[in-house]
């Protein structure tokens, strides 16, 4: 997941349906938002554009958002995950209260992918570590010192810690094929 403001992502929550969305549009947004969430939850859950106008409301415990242009991918959040692409957006420590979950069942988009060290990274670079995830589960805790024992290292497969150091650290849980990754000069 990455920073709204660095995908130049004016997220203002709370904004009510969209309107003027051509439907072809919307309908590719819906597909693209709905790819996140696990087959027994897609007919439930909220659906919004990366404006904040809800798409389709839900009954589910999970908003799920389509894929941002040239960074991470779709994913589905929580509450606490919701918090903290606010607090990420708005560049403050975000206020986690409980456990969060988050899908990204569809992985992140090709052109896509996220520093694994700096949370408002926008491009890969050769310093950032960038990771094109593939299928993956994000869990944040607002306990930090349970996220001890995690590596941060994604190269093994296995269960990471993304952003580690940071108010955004969170655990990365690898659940499918990590795709291609992305080159950048000097790596």
């Amino acid at each position: 997941m990455a920073a709204a403001a660095a995908l130049g992502v004016a997220w203002q929550p709370g904004l009510g349906a969209a309107q003027g969305t051509p439907a072809g549009d919307r309908d590719a947004l819906m597909r693209s938002a709905l790819s996140a969430a696990p087959p027994l939850l897609r007919d439930r859950v909220r659906v919004m554009d990366l404006e904040g106008h809800v798409l389709r409301e839900g009954d589910a415990a999970f908003t799920c958002l389509p894929a941002p242009q040239g960074f991470a991918g779709p994913m589905c959040l929580d509450a606490q995950w919701m918090e903290l692409l606010d607090a990420l957006t708005h560049k403050r420590a975000p206020k986690i209260t409980g456990i969060g979950l988050a899908y990204m069942m569809a992985g992140d988009s090709p052109d896509g992918g996220a520093s694994n060290t700096d949370p408002a990274a926008a491009q890969p670079s050769a310093r950032n570590d960038w990771i094109v995830e593939g299928p993956h589960i994000m869990i944040i805790t607002p306990d930090a010192a349970t996220m001890e024992n995690v590596p941060a290292a994604h190269a093994g497969g296995g269960p990471y810690v993304m952003w580690k150091g940071t108010p955004y650290a969170h655990i990365m849980m690898p659940v499918g094929e990590r795709p291609a990754q992305r080159q950048t000069a000097g790596r």
